[in-house]
């Protein structure tokens, strides 16, 4: 069986490019996310690391996690353990960046939000469609309206709207927009070689806990209550089940509105 990341050192290993290896969509499913768990927790041992880069192979960033495992029965340990990754980023405080092509939807959209840096080429798309399948995304409702404020994040998140890289370049979503990935790639080596290398490791982890002290802090605080409300109420009505299902059996939800 394939491994569902791939990692690759570079720039005398102060760079670390972790590549999302499950095409085509590279859905963050249980395997991959133990695997991307167990990749983070090794960093807490490499002192010298300034930056971690998130890729998804072939043509999309990610659809986001997988929708089997959103069912009420698998609900819990999916959240649980998804969430572990952006408490592990936390502590961590090892600067992120994020690059994208493609679809970035749902889970994959919010790990490139917990990110510090989003770049991007001109097939991006954004988007958080979780409402169209009767549920919502716990931590995009918490860092859309620290990222793009409330009306934003209303929009985004109210409608599961799909959003263009234009778009997302003009209200402040990522950071430049190249016109191809390979475009990108060479895009971001010569930023990461002119803004991150000649920084140290170790000052750049405190400038990040300092700088993400209030977004980190909402994250800590909130995360858990939101996990808590996903699993105990909304798991518990009819339209949040029926938004799975008619997902998994590819036919149109029947609301209940209850």
């Amino acid at each position: 069986m394939a491994e569902k990341l791939l990692q690759e050192y570079s720039h005398d290993n102060q760079v670390m490019r972790i590549t999302l290896n499950s095409p085509k969509g590279n859905v963050l499913d249980a395997a991959m996310m133990t695997e991307l768990q167990e990749v983070l927790d090794s960093f807490k041992e490499q002192p010298h690391i300034k930056l971690i880069q998130f890729i998804g192979e072939g043509k999309h960033f990610s659809f986001g996690a997988s929708v089997a495992e959103h069912t009420k029965e698998n609900a819990p340990q999916m959240l649980k353990q998804f969430h572990q990754l952006f408490y592990t980023l936390m502590d961590l405080s090892i600067p992120t960046a994020a690059l994208i092509s493609g679809q970035c939807l749902g889970g994959g959209l919010e790990l490139a939000l917990m990110c510090n840096f989003m770049f991007a080429d001109k097939t991006a798309k954004f988007g958080q469609p979780e409402i169209s399948l009767g549920v919502f995304a716990p931590p995009a409702s918490l860092i859309l309206p620290m990222k793009l404020g409330q009306s934003h994040a209303d929009d985004m998140l109210l409608t599961g709207k799909i959003i263009d890289v234009d778009f997302a370049y003009k209200i402040g979503l990522v950071c430049s927009v190249s016109n191809d990935k390979e475009t990108m790639l060479t895009d971001v080596d010569n930023w990461v070689v002119k803004s991150i290398l000649p920084k140290s490791a170790s000052s750049l982890r405190f400038a990040n806990k300092a700088v993400r002290r209030t977004f980190n802090r909402t994250l800590k605080k909130h995360l858990q209550e939101l996990e808590k409300m996903y699993i105990n109420k909304l798991m518990e009505t009819q339209d949040s089940n029926e938004g799975i299902n008619s997902f998994l059996e590819r036919r149109t939800p029947k609301w209940k509105d209850n």
